[in-house]
């Protein structure tokens, strides 16, 4: 039994699943999905936040767009969801080599993408499209490898009730908000968010982690995060988190490295939700997403990536074609990256490594011509080395000391493998 402070809860491990999954889609999709706008650079979900912000980019576009008498509730109507399909999302997801996601259940703007007892005419069952999306999603999931899983933000912008007293707030409102949640849909994994305006005990943390260890029917297999107080990132909780390379105000994705298993959080683009401002050059491109995934899992890490739909329950084809590019490649080079660790720091940063089963992974981000010197991996006779993707006979050399391969002349169309080229190495451990 796991005891109500931070140094018991810290103490239950991260289910091993999670680290073995390397990869997981978010999804931000809500009322904000109708506007989806922000100016470059910031976030889309924000909307209805800082709409209100008399002066700023998003107050002019929506009194601009839906005039001031508009309010935020009234995006209600068209947010219709009519082409949204949770097999489809689901397949797509798979297709791209996920194996969890988490959907917002509960933005900032406290409405809800299922039923609950504490949201009542403020969720996409009682008003709006009148669908229950978390549980069409979980249904899906469980035909597949997909895990389900979650999103809610702990703190409402506009809350009377957290606006008046907070800590009154989380006991009426949010912990029993999470228990029901929790109970009805079973999640694999649970990302809070929007705890940075007040200590962990004023949200109660401490008191709903350990039931949700030791009480609820997920304690066994769950994955909560470290956004449980302002004091709690990147030190306590479940998985530590990153979001777009940041914990926090100056602190970066390093600092996580060898403390927990952690999990970077970003957009394609510089938007979680939907952005029509945002363009082709806005996005990442199938190279850098894979370059930044090699980085995280070859540091002990996952990426969570986010996709924003749109108000019509479509997925923009620009995010879907990344997320297929992303499937491509891991199809070919998946046996190096699920349920494989660490292996060491690299010296170089177009070299990295992961390891499993006996087996060491080389990741290079360029095409392997002529010759490469491994710097990190000591000589031995015993190591044997080929090329995911490939057929061909590489051989290795002592080079002081070191792994020196060569490369037979590769036509690169004849090859499989792209954007990072990955390098088995048996025999080193």
């Amino acid at each position: 039994m796991y005891q109500n402070n931070w140094e018991s809860l810290n103490s239950r491990p991260v289910p091993g699943w999670f680290e073995d999954a390397k990869f997981g889609i978010f999804i931000h999709w809500g009322l904000y999905s109708v506007p989806a706008y922000a100016p470059i650079g910031n976030y889309a979900e924000w909307y209805g936040y800082n709409m209100h912000n008399v002066g700023s980019e998003t107050h002019d576009f929506h009194l601009a767009n839906y005039g001031e008498g508009f309010k935020y509730a009234d995006f209600v109507k068209d947010f219709k969801a009519e082409l949204f399909d949770a097999q489809d999302w689901v397949s797509l997801f798979e297709k791209a080599g996920a194996k969890y996601l988490n959907i917002v259940s509960k933005h900032h703007d406290g409405f809800c993408l299922y039923k609950s007892d504490y949201a009542w005419n403020w969720n996409s069952v009682d008003v709006g499209p009148h669908r229950d999306f978390c549980a069409e999603l979980k249904a899906a999931c469980d035909k597949s490898d997909v895990k389900f899983g979650a999103y809610h933000s702990v703190y409402e912008w506009f809350n009377p009730l957290y606006l008046k007293n907070p800590e009154e707030y989380a006991l009426k409102h949010l912990i029993p908000m999470l228990k029901e949640f929790v109970e009805k849909y079973q999640p694999h994994t649970l990302f809070t968010d929007g705890e940075w305006e007040h200590e962990s005990s004023v949200w109660h943390s401490t008191d709903f982690l350990t039931w949700l260890y030791n009480e609820s029917s997920v304690k066994d297999y769950i994955v909560p995060n470290d956004r449980w107080g302002k004091e709690t990132r990147g030190r306590l909780g479940g998985n530590f988190t990153s979001e777009y390379g940041l914990i926090e105000a100056n602190r970066s994705v390093e600092e996580l490295v060898g403390k927990r298993v952690f999990e970077e959080c970003r957009g394609i683009g510089a938007s979680f939700g939907f952005n029509r401002m945002e363009d082709v050059n806005n996005y990442m491109s199938a190279q850098d997403l894979i370059e930044l995934f090699v980085d995280l899992i070859c540091a002990g890490g996952n990426l969570l990536l986010n996709v924003g739909p749109a108000a019509d329950g479509t997925i923009p084809v620009i995010m879907r074609e990344r997320l297929l590019q992303i499937g491509e490649w891991l199809d070919v080079n998946g046996q190096a990256v699920y349920a494989g660790r660490a292996y060491k720091k690299s010296s170089t940063q177009d070299v990295s490594y992961t390891q499993k089963d006996g087996n060491v992974y080389a990741f290079v981000k360029y095409f392997p011509f002529g010759q490469l010197l491994l710097k990190d991996i000591e000589y031995s006779e015993n190591i044997k080395a080929s090329l995911l993707g490939a057929t061909c006979k590489i051989d290795c050399k002592n080079e002081d000391g070191k792994l020196k391969l060569l490369f037979p002349a590769l036509n690169p169309d004849l090859i499989e493998a792209k954007y990072v080229y990955v390098l088995k190495l048996e025999g080193l451990i």
